[in-house]
């Protein structure tokens, strides 16, 4: 028996009315359990979606190795891999929980790469695959974190800035090498069992976005660093189930639950003087950045509302100062 396959992997699967995508998924993980011990908790975020992919784990015969749970509410995509995290160490106590969303699908030794990758590298606590979008175009794109120069970049979108700030933005451009990272995409993000025994799982007061960039931001403040392991290759359809991040349409209008997220983030990360800085250089940036974009006719790159939502859900309000504490024992997830 080789190393790879001594070792149980769980995957979760967060599904929130994405039944037919969960379920394409699950079969493109069949091909992996040749070669990994491999199991799966689907977790239907109280879409509905239980059903539906219940009857195809009963006429694929997955009883064996795929579990559905149905989550009691939609707490978001933090409580939904918490849940389904729980469930997997109360099942068996995996070695590695492979974050994977539904709308991927692994594409052969994907599964098996990652495991490899960490085997052979203990001191890294969280692997991420490499990406391909649904028409076989490449996305080789990992993150740094979020930071004042990178919303002023964001902001200003100015050619000449943006090649000065490259090296402080969010979005990078990989190789086909094997790099460290900050923080890459959680639609494929395998995860050693002694990081989430150490720091918790995610923070389940994020509903959506920047939830996986602050765990990986405690990850590394405990000295866990993530890889972007790019012969792990999965294709990702984005944006499914929010349509907010949809690929090659124009620009819509962000959910407050985005904006709040943006905030917990960097008061969290940066305190509250800091964070300040950046509300105040994000505005400023976006100001001038909106204007250069309708000086040269193109209004329709604008994200909608952008601006004065920015500054409604900033921390120059008191009222969105309050931060509750971190949510991310695993134990909560069912509460």
């Amino acid at each position: 028996m080789s190393v790879i396959s001594a070792r149980a992997v769980t995957a979760v699967v967060v599904s929130y009315k994405s039944a037919a995508l969960t379920i394409a998924c699950l079969h493109s993980l069949l091909a992996e359990r040749a070669a990994v011990s491999l199991r799966v908790v689907v977790v239907d975020n109280a879409s509905g979606d239980a059903p539906a992919i219940a009857d195809a784990i009963a006429r694929e015969g997955w009883e064996s190795w795929v579990t559905l749970i149905e989550a009691p509410r939609n707490g978001g995509f933090a409580y939904g891999n918490n849940l389904g995290f729980a469930r997997a160490c109360q099942d068996g106590a995996p070695d590695y929980l492979h974050m994977l969303n539904p709308d991927t699908r692994v594409n052969p030794g994907a599964v098996g790469a990652l495991v490899e990758f960490l085997e052979t590298h203990p001191h890294v606590g969280i692997a991420g695959s490499s990406f391909e979008n649904g028409d076989g175009s490449d996305w080789p794109i990992a993150f740094r974190f979020p930071s004042l120069i990178s919303e002023l970049e964001g902001g200003l979108r100015l050619g000449l800035v943006s090649r000065l700030l490259k090296r402080w933005t969010v979005a990078q451009t990989m190789s086909q090498q094997v790099q460290q990272i900050d923080w890459g995409a959680g639609a494929s993000m395998m995860i050693r069992r002694s990081l989430l025994d150490r720091i918790g799982g995610l923070d389940e007061n994020y509903f959506l976005y920047f939830e996986e960039t602050e765990f990986c931001w405690r990850a590394k403040r405990a000295g866990f660093s993530m890889w972007y392991v790019p012969h792990s290759r999965v294709v990702h359809i984005g944006g499914q189930s929010t349509k907010v991040t949809e690929r090659n349409v124009a620009p819509k209008r962000l959910p407050v639950y985005w904006f709040e997220s943006r905030r917990r983030y960097f008061m969290t990360t940066a305190g509250l003087p800091r964070a300040l800085l950046i509300d105040l250089t994000a505005i400023i940036a976006s100001v001038l950045g909106s204007t250069k974009l309708v000086l040269q006719g193109r209004r329709r790159d604008i994200v909608p509302h952008y601006i004065a939502d920015l500054w409604r859900h900033s921390v120059f309000h008191r009222k969105n100062r309050s931060l509750p504490p971190g949510r991310t024992r695993l134990s909560r997830a069912g509460g």
